[in-house]
């Protein structure tokens, strides 16, 4: 009898702190798919002051495979998340991380105008709702190294087995609800008609987000997580040429889900 007390004691230790999260912390890798709202572009620069109007665009996932997700020379070429976090109890943590997702301009769509060009180029003219197609030859524009969201989250976590009564010290379900708030630094890739462009990483503007997700625990050390993100990004400062003065702003929604894979641990 005492050593069966004795084993029932041990697992019940065992288990209940398997369940305290608080002071744990956890690292995660993964990759995304994004989808985004149309938004309305504005182009500023020496001699051109024009607006693109519900310009559509899309992300740029690569096949999932061995190379390059996990080669270490390109691990950072598909789009991808990194996030560290910290638990602060047993039911939140925060944590700091950064989306890589990608963003491109559909080209030769059809889109409204407003504005003037003076260039000397093909396209000078003064434009007052008038439809213009977006061919290679007048612009191009991407964010793919990338649309970079640098973000600090808070999220609630919820036991799902705990709350079904079911104990078990090699599995845990949690269901996560929160939100972020970050700054965009995007390495635009934008080409205006004759214009060289800008290839450098630059602080453009701010982000923020709610999300749901899915979180399973394996052997208290390893888990499994999917997300669903719903947020907003603004970017009012976008570089688009070699000159300063040349920028482009632009905001829209957009909708992230994710697959990651993790590690926690304390220290």
């Amino acid at each position: 009898m005492k050593s069966i007390f004795a084993l029932v004691f041990t697992l019940s230790f065992f288990i209940t702190n398997y369940a305290q999260n608080k002071g744990t912390f956890y690292i995660y890798w993964g990759w995304n798919e994004d989808s985004y709202s149309k938004s309305d572009i504005h182009f500023k620069g020496n001699g051109y002051d024009f607006t693109l109007h519900d310009v559509e665009a899309k992300d740029k996932p690569l096949p999932f495979g061995l190379k390059p997700h996990f080669q270490l020379d390109k691990i950072t070429i598909p789009q991808t998340n990194v996030r560290i976090g910290y638990f602060i109890n047993d039911k939140w943590d925060i944590s700091l991380g950064v989306e890589h997702m990608k963003y491109v301009m559909t080209q030769n769509q059809n889109v409204k105008i407003d504005g003037y060009i003076e260039t000397d180029s093909d396209f000078d003219g003064v434009y007052n709702g008038n439809t213009i197609k977006l061919t290679e030859d007048f612009l191009t524009f991407e964010h793919t190294d990338g649309l970079n969201y640098i973000s600090s989250e808070i999220t609630y976590n919820e036991n799902l087995l705990k709350l079904a009564k079911i104990n078990s010290k090699h599995f845990q379900v949690n269901l996560l609800l929160g939100g972020g708030i970050g700054v965009l630094v995007p390495k635009t890739n934008a080409k205006l008609w004759n214009q060289e462009r800008h290839d450098a990483f630059h602080l453009s503007g701010y982000g923020m987000n709610l999300k749901a997700g899915l979180n399973v625990v394996l052997f208290k050390y390893f888990f499994l997580q999917t997300n669903a993100k719903f947020g907003y990004i603004d970017m009012p400062s976008i570089r688009t040429t070699q000159y300063s003065s040349d920028t482009a702003n632009q905001n829209f929604l957009f909708l992230e889900n994710d697959i990651v894979f993790g590690f926690r641990f304390k220290l």
